[in-house]
């Protein structure tokens, strides 16, 4: 019975030959060999295959949990190496921080030295000048009070007068003791002070400018008209301030008198 279920199945697949066939890419199953005179056992047959294809998917589950066991645990691996990366960025960052920290502070503290240092040096500068400026209008109100201890009762010049009014009025600064803005405010008073003597200084200047001046003119103008008296053959001869010579030749008391006009070199 069997093979002639074969035989009708070959002999129904040769009669179809005829119409054309799709094409299948499914590999050729290979039909088994059933053995003659043999009875068939297909429960026995179809649970050997479930068996198979039972023992097919446990491999196949297994396969897929170790393989996913192996992916967790590459990807725990990644996720543990992605955080210590991270850690050591940010440990990283948190070293060039504090190390730009004390770069800073460092700057900070060597330019608050240098500024200290040059406020000591300039503060030493200032009072080295103070303690020579006190020195010297020291030794020149000394000087002054002997020379005027020597001249004694002796009578005053203008130019005497004028040196005592000046070593009068300078005095000593003593300002070895003052603040620096102290010292800064002392020095735009004697700035102010220097210039109202420099403005009193130029208007004596155009003073005794113009006293000179004046004193000029009033000697040309006394000097006008002075005869030269010389008898030089009748000849008198008037000076004037404007660089001429005037010769009036006198002949006789009655002729009238001749004038020439010349002028000097």
């Amino acid at each position: 019975c069997i093979n002639n279920l074969h035989c009708s199945r070959f002999t129904g697949e040769s009669q179809d030959d005829s119409k054309p066939k799709p094409k299948t890419f499914a590999p050729p199953i290979a039909v088994p060999k059933i053995p003659e005179g043999d009875k068939v056992d297909f429960d026995d047959i179809h649970r050997k295959r479930q068996e198979k294809d039972l023992t097919e998917l446990q491999s196949l589950i297994e396969a897929h949990f170790i393989q996913r066991k192996k992916d967790e645990q590459e990807l725990i691996a990644l996720v543990n190496r992605i955080e210590k990366r991270r850690a050591e960025r940010a440990e990283q960052v948190r070293i060039r921080t504090e190390q730009e920290k004390e770069r800073q502070a460092r700057v900070a503290e060597e330019k608050e030295r240098k500024e200290l240092e040059e406020a000591r040096k300039k503060q030493d500068d200032d009072i080295k000048k103070k303690k020579a400026l006190t020195n010297m209008t020291q030794q020149y109100g000394g000087v002054q009070q002997r020379q005027d201890g020597k001249r004694g009762a002796k009578k005053q010049t203008e130019r005497e007068k004028k040196k005592k009014i000046l070593a009068d009025r300078r005095k000593a600064l003593n300002i070895d003791h003052l603040s620096e803005d102290k010292v800064k405010e002392k020095a735009n008073e004697l700035w102010q002070w220097l210039m109202t003597l420099e403005a009193e200084k130029f208007d004596l200047s155009e003073q005794l400018k113009r006293q000179k001046y004046d004193r000029q003119r009033k000697r040309q103008g006394q000097g006008q008209g002075e005869i030269d008296t010389t008898p030089s053959a009748g000849v008198l001869r008037l000076k004037m301030s404007c660089n001429i010579d005037i010769n009036v030749h006198i002949n006789n008391k009655t002729a009238p008198a001749t004038a020439g006009i010349r002028h000097r070199q």
